[in-house]
């Protein structure tokens, strides 16, 4: 929809300026700075693009070529192959689910040492912060290919890479939520004569389990897309089968797996949604109901 500046009344300039005073009170050096920054920035990444060749010709030659790949891939082909598809599927799954979960449960202890309000003394918490921005530093392949070197070839080298990056994540996200708490339930278990344990079951976890598992759960959905990237250095799953079509040219069976991790990427989406629906935000709050999660919260409180 256009507006004309006719349409424009002293009014609405007047609310403009409520709402966005600083846009309004820019001063001429201001201007000139955003527009000095905005300028740079796009150079930089004409430059960026030039340098690394978007604007040559072999790249624009290069399109030919990938639109004749994807030619190849249709029909979808190696459906006398689906029995192994299917496996090396229900291997990627798997990967992710296990570590998953075994990056989930470690990464907690080591969030609570992590969290500024639960671990007083200062160099034990920052270590422990630091720890974790070691793990989760390098990318899932890095990982991936030091234990595919130490441990070989196999599922193994890749669940131990997801629990490598989930646990250094997880603890970053579990500190932070930690550190956001209401101090009064602790305090008063405190008061009541409760130890750390008691204060941790009865006035921490009540309080940050929903975000504990709508993280969890978002690391899965993560891991389930990097278990597929992870065969390609050899770490099992699917991605293995994919790597070794594309690298055979066989374009159209790498199409079948290509649909098959989408489809499967599709429902552990759209089942991870409603699980944070379900057990987070809770689906009979309007009528009257207690969430999920406040059920929990209020049984760990009896």
């Amino acid at each position: 929809m256009s507006v004309r500046l006719t349409d424009i009344t002293e009014d609405m300039v007047a609310e403009d300026q409520i709402r966005f005073p600083r846009v309004f009170s820019m001063t001429l050096k201001e201007k000139a700075i955003r527009t000095l920054v905005m300028g740079g920035g796009t150079l930089i990444l004409l430059y960026g693009l030039n340098r690394f060749g978007f604007f040559s010709d072999k790249f624009w030659g290069s399109l030919g070529k990938l639109w004749t790949m994807f030619g190849q891939m249709f029909p979808p082909t190696g459906w006398d192959q689906i029995d192994i598809f299917a496996h090396a599927i229900g291997e990627t799954l798997a990967m992710a689910i296990i570590g998953s979960l075994i990056g989930g449960i470690l990464a907690l202890p080591f969030a609570c040492m992590a969290s500024k309000n639960l671990m007083p003394i200062r160099p034990i918490q920052f270590s422990f912060r630091r720890f974790a921005d070691v793990l989760r530093s390098a990318d899932y392949l890095i990982w991936g290919l030091v234990f595919v070197r130490a441990l070989g070839l196999g599922p193994v080298s890749g669940i131990m890479a997801i629990i490598i990056i989930d646990t250094g994540i997880l603890i970053t996200l579990y500190s932070e939520a930690l550190e956001n708490i209401d101090r009064k339930p602790i305090d008063g278990i405190k008061a009541s004569g409760g130890g750390r344990l008691q204060v941790l079951r009865f006035g921490v976890m009540p309080q940050v389990l929903p975000v504990l598992l709508s993280n969890a759960l978002y690391m899965f959905e993560s891991n389930t897309r990097a278990a597929t990237i992870l065969g390609i250095v050899g770490a099992g799953g699917i991605g293995f089968l994919l790597s070794d079509n594309l690298r055979a040219f066989e374009f159209s069976n790498a199409c079948t797996i290509i649909l098959m991790i989408i489809a499967v990427v599709y429902v552990i989406d759209y089942m991870s949604k409603k699980l944070r629906e379900r057990f987070i935000h809770g689906d009979r709050v309007s009528q009257g109901h207690d969430r999920p999660m406040e059920r929990v919260a209020r049984k760990m409180n009896e």
